[in-house]
């Protein structure tokens, strides 16, 4: 999507606004958000986003930005300096580009780097089946195990919701 104002970058400021029942949406390029006023929008709370996520990152970020590094997006032109300092990938495409650097900071805030929910049922006939891990197994078989010692103390059942606790934290030790 282009830039409402300029028409020729690519929209990366969305904001949208409800007075008196009616919204409104406007698109803006980092450029023309800037000059319009729309600034960060932790900007002015004492909360300084881009230290915060250049904290998840696991990167130091200085006051001007200087980080050594050079590929850029080849989409939208971003360096992983840009992505630190700012807070935010440039585009879909910085996923891609940057994985190698993003992969052990969405493993850390996430948890998990692997879709483990729901897949729809047309996509599940032609998704990829994938070998789990012994970790995956593990993490599958705890939570089946913390369900079942929850259902054993609902019905008052000590002794099995113990013997679950217990086999729980062998898992997980």
């Amino acid at each position: 999507m282009l830039c409402q104002n300029c028409g020729k970058r690519e929209a990366t400021t969305h904001i949208k606004r409800v007075v008196n029942g009616e919204t409104s949406e406007s698109h803006f390029c980092a450029e023309c958000a800037s000059s319009l006023g729309y600034k960060d929008v932790f900007s002015g709370w004492g909360l300084n986003f881009s230290d915060l996520l250049g904290g998840f990152l696991g990167e130091n970020v200085s006051d001007q930005g200087v980080l050594t590094g050079g590929t850029r997006c080849r989409k939208c032109g971003s360096s992983w300096n840009d992505i630190v300092r700012d807070g935010r990938l440039g585009c879909a495409e910085c996923y891609r580009s940057f994985y190698d650097k993003l992969l052990p900071s969405l493993q850390r805030i996430h948890g998990r780097i692997r879709h483990t929910g729901k897949v729809s049922g047309s996509a599940g006939k032609h998704a990829p089946v994938q070998e789990k891990s012994e970790q995956e197994i593990r993490e599958e078989k705890i939570e089946s195990l913390k369900k079942q010692m929850d259902e054993a103390v609902a019905a008052q059942d000590f002794e099995q919701a113990a013997k679950l606790r217990d086999e729980i934290r062998s898992l997980e030790a």
